[in-house]
Parts: C-alpha cells; sequence; structure tokens
C-alpha cells in the first residue's frame, strides 16, 4: 500500500465536529451526525482483525474529523484525499483514482463527501476496488441541506435513491438509518436562511432558541419515519466474499 509519510497535523482529533460549541449554528446537528458515525462503528465494524489492526481508511477525510472515536491500538487509520491535503497519507490522483492496491483496506469511512464528489458512481467504484472481500463502507450524505460548495456541491439524496447507487456499484445494504427528520430540518434551514442576515454580534442570540427548538422538534418523529425521511443519512455497504461489480 503506497502512503505517504508526512507528519499529521498535531490538531486533527480536536475538532468541532466532535464538541460542538453552544450556540453553534451546527450545535444539534454535528452532536446527531457524531452519534450516527459511532452507531456505524458500533454494529458494523469488527475491532479485531485476526489480531491486527483493522486497516481503516477515511475517504475524503479532509481534517480527519472523526479520528478520535477510533481506538488507535485497534484501528490503522489512513487519509485518502487530494495530493495537497496535508492529512492525507493515500492520494487521489488526478484521474480520481485512489493511489493504493485492490483489495488492501478493511474498513472506508466516507463522511459527508458523495455530495461534493463530480462523479458519485466513479467514487464508489473506487471504494469498491480497494476494500477487501468482505470490507465495509460506512457513508454519510444528505438528504436536506443548505447549499454548501466547499469547493462544489453537486448532490442531495433520498433515502431509496442512496440505497440504489450504492447497489449499482457492487455493494450490500447491510445497514441505514437517518439523523433529523422534516420538522427539526424545516427549523435547520429557517435558521440558515435567517441568521446572516444580522450582525454577526448578534447571531448567537438568533442561534441559541432555535438550535434549542430543533432539538425539541426533533423529538416528534419515530425513528422509522427519520430513516426514510432525514437531513442526513448512514448507509453501510459490503463487499461480498469474491463479488464482482
Amino acid at each position: 500500500m503506497s502512503q505517504r509519510t508526512e507528519q499529521m497535523p498535531e490538531d486533527a482529533s480536536k475538532h468541532y465536529r466532535i464538541k460542538p460549541p453552544f450556540p453553534h449554528a451546527r450545535w444539534y446537528y454535528l452532536k446527531k451526525l457524531k452519534e450516527l458515525v459511532e452507531w456505524g462503528r458500533d454494529n458494523y465494524i469488527v475491532k479485531n482483525n485476526g489480531g491486527e489492526k483493522v486497516v481503516l481508511a477515511d475517504y475524503g477525510c479532509g481534517t480527519k474529523p472523526y479520528i478520535s472515536l477510533f481506538n488507535q491500538n485497534e484501528y490503522q487509520y489512513l487519509g485518502i484525499d487530494l495530493e495537497w491535503n496535508p492529512y492525507a497519507d493515500i492520494i487521489v490522483g488526478n484521474d480520481s483514482k485512489i493511489q493504493t492496491e485492490s483489495d488492501s483496506i478493511d474498513v472506508i469511512i466516507s463522511t459527508q463527501v458523495l455530495e461534493h464528489v463530480e462523479d458519485p458512481d466513479g467514487y464508489l467504484s473506487e471504494a469498491f476496488r480497494v476494500l477487501r472481500p468482505g470490507g465495509r463502507i460506512l457513508l454519510t450524505t444528505h438528504g436536506y441541506w443548505m447549499y454548501h460548495p466547499d469547493p462544489t456541491d453537486y448532490w442531495r439524496w433520498t433515502s431509496a435513491g442512496l440505497k440504489k447507487i450504492v447497489e449499482k456499484n457492487g455493494f450490500k445494504v447491510i445497514g441505514f438509518k437517518g439523523i433529523i427528520g422534516r420538522m427539526a430540518m424545516g427549523l435547520q434551514l429557517f435558521q440558515d436562511g435567517l441568521v446572516f442576515k444580522f450582525p454577526k454580534f448578534l447571531q448567537p442570540l438568533v442561534v441559541a432558541p432555535l438550535q434549542i427548538l430543533i432539538w425539541l422538534f426533533d423529538k416528534f418523529q419515530r425513528q422509522e419515519v427519520i430513516d426514510f425521511d432525514a437531513c442526513t443519512y448512514i448507509i453501510i455497504g459490503e463487499k461480498n466474499n469474491g463479488s464482482n461489480k
């Protein structure tokens, strides 16, 4: 497996996604997103790989915001990203190909990346290629959300559409869950449309009560309803032993 050897910046595990401050405009959402990643980890990722560390790759890793959720004694945590990213251990080339061998990674996590990639099929196809048979991808992406280019923002998914594209690229869907239902997400979008009309020093006064209301409204919808129609989904796909697309 070809990897870079540069030292990762020291603050990689100290990230606002893990402990969002109140009143952050994404306070409730980021708390729920962290819980979603932990749910996927606890229910679908093995911690022991025949006595060896599980090779886990964060695909489109950014600043590796969730690295602290994975015990470094149990996981070899690698970042996959473009060459300019100092957090990347494995490079995605200009041809959008991951520069590592096929069947070489146990688990891929992909958090809030799929909506930004120009070619979701190509992205998922590469994830399938580098996973070992029996390997799993834990992927989160948006259902409802505001436009947020970083540097691009192309896609939103329904629960059925997300399952369809993951299965289309060779994976068997073995887990699926949503966070933040329609009522609460409506308030989040209202907040996002309103808050920037205020001077920066007043924005926390707008955000704080709305974040509390988002939290309260989210309690009114059952999880099985949220799984169909949500702000964000996690999908767990498995590359079956000996499977080929």
